[in-house]
């Protein structure tokens, strides 16, 4: 298993729509290990593909206290939502943001498993906001586009003026604060 780059806003590349995973291989099983290795080193609950460069239909998940109960959705298609929840959400992407975001507060998903085969699910809670937020990322949407254009732009240029300066002083110590690792998505 290896350690992705996680892609910062405002790269492009996270605007990328994500395409329909075809294969059910080595490659797709090897993917989905070191998505799960770098969600949970980073630390965060979720993991879109297209967050590691890889445009592909495929997501991670584990929402739970211990970090033992991994998801993996390939493919997946949002069948009904119902009710609303908002809830303080960050991004891997998106580091030291948190903004209050408005999702569905339950949502009927369904995708494919690792090996191909089709599942249905409920999803509520936390966990229907983590997998709204993941499937976002997949269609090239970040949780910063559901803000005003004017907080967007303030995060943009915030973020840009520290991936600047951790490229002109790396290893500096010039991190960005953590926040609580559940609402990191």
């Amino acid at each position: 298993m290896a350690r992705l780059t996680i892609l910062e806003f405002p790269d492009p590349r996270l605007r990328t729509r994500a395409e329909p995973v075809r294969s059910f291989d080595a490659a797709v099983q090897r993917l989905i290990a070191d998505m799960l290795e770098t969600m949970y080193a980073a630390p965060g609950i979720g993991l879109a593909a297209t967050q590691v460069n890889v445009h592909r239909a495929l997501l991670v998940m584990d929402t739970s206290q211990d970090k033992s109960q991994a998801q993996v959705f390939i493919n997946p298609e949002i069948l009904s939502r119902d009710g609303v929840e908002v809830s303080e959400e960050g991004c891997l992407s998106v580091p030291s943001v948190f903004e209050e975001i408005e999702r569905a507060a339950r949502v009927r998903v369904r995708a494919q498993n690792p090996d191909g085969g089709v599942f249905e699910r409920d999803l509520e809670g936390i966990d229907a906001v983590c997998l709204q937020h993941e499937m976002d990322h997949l269609a090239g949407k970040l949780f910063v586009d559901y803000l005003s254009n004017l907080r967007r732009e303030r995060i943009r240029r915030k973020l840009e003026k520290e991936q600047k300066e951790r490229r002109e002083h790396p290893g500096s110590g010039l991190a960005t604060p953590a926040r609580a690792a559940a609402r990191v998505i």
